[in-house]
């Protein structure tokens, strides 16, 4: 299915919208990373290595994560920073430093998630752990880099560029992303949004979408959503009760 581009295009602007009329190119991505972040630090603090299946899963979403985290970097540096740096030179300096630092520690925490399963008795638990701390650092350290990016970097932003400028922009960097990219992006970030923001992000889907390929994508996302989440999403959107019947087959 490759049906999430449609989502993803109209994301920024719509969770933007409640809070004021600049386009934002931060806020919807940022809220699936820590959606993420936070989800998968909980898993693997809660992980039980005796568990082969739950060891497994959880370690193959922490490689996921990890995956996205450098999609996004690389994502950002191409296309946020290098506008930034084109009209405010030195402009994005401090978050592109903490990008390189990012690099080196998903890197260290991925040799460490993939020793783990190899590790024997004792040594096991203590990696897990370590495992564990590491990236809840690594969390801790993202949740203030988006901070940064979500203040300082869409104040230059928009200091430096007009709304049609920062979606042709936006456009470009969504068109760069593979079909599996945009489905990994809809997965989390559309139970992060807040309700206006989910059904404004959607209705732009729906009137984008064959009604059959928007009734696939809401299959992939329905399971990820809470069931009053996704009773208000329904309501926002008119879905009459036989296309919820079959999002839920």
């Amino acid at each position: 299915m490759t049906t999430a581009a449609p989502v993803t295009r109209n994301a920024a602007a719509a969770a933007a919208a409640p809070d004021g009329p600049r386009f934002d190119f931060y806020a919807p991505i940022h809220k699936a990373l820590r959606g993420m972040m936070t989800d998968t630090l909980a898993r693997v603090g809660r992980l039980d290595l005796d568990d082969a299946e739950e060891t497994g899963s959880t370690l193959a979403q922490l490689e996921g994560l990890l995956d996205f985290c450098i999609a996004h970097i690389q994502h950002e540096n191409e296309f946020v920073h290098t506008a930034i740096e084109a009209r405010l030179p030195a402009g994005s300096r401090r978050t592109a430093d903490d990008h390189v630092e990012h690099l080196a520690s998903i890197e260290a925490l991925r040799a460490e998630t993939r020793a783990l399963p190899d590790a024997a008795g004792s040594d096991r638990h203590s990696r897990a752990l370590r495992l564990y701390r590491h990236l809840a650092l690594f969390v801790a350290e993202n949740f203030q880099h988006m901070h940064i990016e979500e203040t300082v970097n869409n104040a230059s932003l928009w200091a430096c560029y007009s709304d049609a400028e920062l979606f042709e922009i936006h456009e470009r960097l969504l068109a760069s992303l593979p079909p599996q990219e945009h489905l990994l992006v809809a997965r989390w970030m559309v139970p992060a949004l807040n309700p206006a923001e989910r059904a404004g992000m959607l209705h732009g889907a729906k009137a984008g979408m064959p009604p059959e390929a928007f009734l696939g994508f809401l299959a992939h996302v329905k399971p990820h959503v809470d069931t009053r989440g996704w009773t208000k999403l329904a309501q926002a959107l008119g879905i009459a009760g036989h296309a919820l019947a079959m999002t839920a087959a």
